[in-house]
């Protein structure tokens, strides 16, 4: 038996929208009904006024530092256990970003580490909902408010996610979620931005678009653009998977139900949490090596692919990146948490739809390779 990490869902409804966007010849980013429904439905399931499609969850975060007209020189504090498009997204403008470490258990961003890190050049925070799990929003933007910072949300894992009951992506200035192969929804490649500015949401999509001007001076453009349109076809398939987006976030929590289960006896696994303030939406299962079973992560991920079980390692964070270091954006001592997290920890098959069968299988290869490692 073969067990992948990830596999979408996919039903009818987006087989049907998607043929339709072909019928319609509407398949491209400039025009047809599925990108506005898609916009609107998702920034509407978020709690956000505005959704401005796009081609991927990094030209989402891309756009939304460009949307809010970051500049070189400009600080900004990132939750440094994160992917890098994260961190590459404030690099574009040409902003410095700051690595924050992370809280132990959550694997997020810690509030407490930020005041340390604001100097007069400090423009805005990037707080990442790493895996599904929320960050602590309320002490993030209290420093926010504090020190007249914009706040940007990386929610690209954390699509239904809440934080006292409220989604995730709709606490900063933009929230930006990705649609990839993987995500909870997915439109193939693809991703978005959400917002309560009218303001913002109407220079992103100008940005988006290559800043091209309105008729009849199409071709004289408003600024230096970008094209980061997301497909009508696309989006076709984005309503479809916005139409379950509640079936999937609670396969996902069962699955997480069930590897914690069975794995909850085993003091050398660090198990994923859901604090007491959030719904953990589970885009993986994520784990932490401890005691033993430290630094044996790689012969783990080696193990499991011989049992026919696909698992993933960490991301690395950005302070422990070659290039960061090489370059001296970065030293890797200023994250330890983060460092233990990224060479330790590794995920689980996640799908969406795991059969009976092959939970079982994955949690039995897990136990007998833990024995053996």
């Amino acid at each position: 038996m073969y067990v992948p990490v990830g596999r979408p869902y996919l039903g009818e409804e987006e087989k049907k929208y998607a043929y339709d966007a072909i019928e319609q010849g509407a398949i491209s980013g400039f025009f047809g009904e599925y990108i506005k429904k898609f916009e609107d439905g998702f920034a509407k399931y978020c709690g956000s006024a505005h959704g401005v499609a796009v081609n991927s969850g990094t030209t989402a975060l891309h756009l939304a530092t460009a949307t809010l007209r970051l500049k070189p020189g400009d600080e900004v504090l990132v939750s440094t256990f994160t992917n890098m498009a994260s961190f590459f997204a404030v690099l574009y403008q040409g902003a410095i970003p700051v690595p924050i470490d992370s809280e132990p258990d959550t694997w997020n961003m810690d509030p407490a580490l930020l005041e340390e890190k604001i100097t007069p050049r400090t423009r805005a925070i990037m707080v990442v909902h790493i895996y599904g799990h929320p960050a602590d929003m309320d002490p993030i933007m209290a420093v926010a408010k504090k020190h007249n910072l914009l706040v940007i949300e990386d929610a690209a894992e954390a699509h239904g996610a809440e934080y006292k009951g409220k989604k995730a992506g709709s606490f900063g200035d933009i929230g930006c979620f990705s649609f990839y192969a993987n995500k909870i929804i997915t439109t193939g490649e693809g991703g978005m931005i959400v917002t309560d500015s009218k303001k913002h949401a109407e220079r992103g999509k100008m940005l988006k678009s290559l800043a091209f001007g309105e008729s009849p001076d199409k071709f004289i453009h408003q600024d230096i653009g970008y094209n980061y349109r997301m497909t009508n076809l696309q989006a076709a398939i984005g309503l479809g998977q916005l139409e379950k987006i509640d079936f999937l976030i609670g396969k996902k929590r069962e699955l997480a139900a069930f590897y914690h289960e069975a794995l909850k006896d085993i003091p050398e696994l660090q198990l994923p949490v859901e604090k007491p303030y959030a719904k953990n939406v589970y885009w993986v299962y994520h784990l932490v090596l401890r005691g033993a079973l430290k630094g044996k992560r790689n012969a783990v991920i080696a193990a499991l692919k011989e049992k026919g079980v696909e698992s993933r390692e960490a991301f690395m964070p950005y302070n422990a990146q070659k290039e960061v270091v090489t370059k001296g954006l970065a030293k890797y001592e200023d994250c330890p948490v983060a460092n233990n997290i990224g060479e330790n920890g590794f995920y689980l098959p996640s799908g969406p739809i795991l059969s009976d069968e092959e939970k079982v299988h994955v949690v039995t290869s897990f136990k007998e390779v833990l024995a053996k490692v």
